[in-house]
């Protein structure tokens, strides 16, 4: 069976500690004053009455994923498991697959070649989890495959509730929320 490969954020336990942030800038190399992943705080309510959802977020990895439809060039591709790359010698820069992200998780890297998150599929080849996973201490963030019923990621949707972002674009995302 082919994978299709999502990642599960637990909102109850994340403490926006940056972990995340700092594994995955480590691994990739990515450039200061840039990001592939980073933490959003949503405070909803009046006070008295407010809650607080940290949320680790990056791209979404679609089943339907804009972003490829609009490069003219192939860059944006899906590779193994449904993980949404860039091919950085084929993209020019243009920034089409940009202004089609419905979650803004694209940048252009001071090469001149768009980027982003990768669900670090070189690490996932290997048998290992991306680096945000691997060193989140409260173990807020889970990878794996939601073709397999018995994978983590499977049993935590199939038990939890969970919301998607953006849902009315119809794009699938592959990050989910729990609740």
């Amino acid at each position: 069976m082919t994978p299709r490969y999502a990642m599960v954020v637990d909102t109850r336990r994340c403490v926006a500690c940056k972990a995340c942030v700092l594994a995955c800038k480590a691994e990739n190399q990515v450039p200061d004053g840039f990001c592939r992943d980073w933490l959003v705080e949503e405070v909803r309510g009046r006070f008295p009455n407010l809650s607080a959802e940290n949320r680790s977020e990056r791209c979404n990895h679609c089943g339907h994923p804009p972003c490829v439809s609009a490069c003219p060039t192939g860059a944006s591709h899906v590779a193994e498991g449904g993980v949404v790359l860039v091919t950085h010698h084929k993209c020019t820069g243009c920034k089409a697959c940009i202004a089609a992200c419905p979650y803004d998780s694209r940048y252009v890297h001071p090469e001149g070649h768009v980027d982003k998150c990768t669900f670090c599929l070189h690490r996932v080849q290997e048998g290992r989890q991306p680096a945000c996973v691997e060193v989140c201490p409260t173990e807020c963030l889970h990878f794996g495959d939601l073709s397999d019923p018995d994978s983590e990621v499977s049993r935590l949707l199939a038990t939890r509730t969970w919301k998607v972002l953006h849902p009315e674009t119809g794009c699938e995302p592959n990050v989910y929320f729990l609740k």
